[in-house]
């Protein structure tokens, strides 16, 4: 029996990662993963290319179903985003707005919640992600809060900027993760083997 993961009505990323956890759990035969948007039929399918999986996309009355077979426990692990993890140095975030990219406000904060959501279902994990400016409000009230508990409960260390809670009026709203300081933030970046600035 062909195994069916409905993403119908799904936002951006999860059709890839319930996509993504349902080939991890077989060695081998085909899913049909189901979704009603050509955004989510395209990033599946580059996703099962990605990891080396046949592709056999239908569509009936605007919904896609791709058949995605996997041979022999062949597939490519995928880490979707990063890289594997080094013995020297840490991977860090520095995330130093409450939104991602120009533009909207709203999408921004759309933007800012699926990323963050995606960083708790992709391996390997950053180590640290520090928060500064207006990104220390995504630690204290925000839609974003519930995936920042949940990166923390998977091991990754959560650290918000004093200086810019206090400049907020933010530090005893805190809600995960520690308060840090400018000298431990550049400390820890210039250790890193590699980082990404949001």
């Amino acid at each position: 029996m062909i195994k069916k993961v409905d993403c119908r009505g799904l936002n951006c990323p999860q059709p890839v990662i319930h996509t993504k956890k349902a080939l991890e759990e077989m060695t081998q035969g085909s899913i049909v993963t189901i979704v009603d948007n050509e955004v989510a039929k395209e990033n599946v399918k580059k996703f099962a290319q990605k990891m080396n999986a046949k592709v056999e996309i239908e569509e009936k009355e605007g919904i896609f179903y791709l058949t995605i077979t996997k041979e022999n426990g062949k597939t490519s692990q995928s880490s979707i985003i990063f890289p594997e993890k080094s013995e020297h140095g840490e991977f860090i975030i520095l995330i130093g707005n409450d939104k991602i990219g120009e533009g909207s406000e709203e999408l921004g904060s759309i933007l800012m919640k699926s990323y963050l959501y995606t960083l708790t279902e992709v391996e390997p994990r950053p180590d640290k992600i520090i928060f500064m400016n207006s990104g220390v409000k995504l630690t204290c009230s925000s839609s974003s809060l519930e995936n920042i508990k949940k990166l923390e409960e998977l091991g990754v260390e959560i650290l918000s900027c004093g200086t810019c809670l206090d400049y907020y009026g933010l530090k005893q709203e805190l809600q995960v993760g520690k308060i840090s300081n400018m000298y431990t933030i550049v400390e820890a970046l210039n250790e890193a083997r590699k980082s990404i600035v949001l």
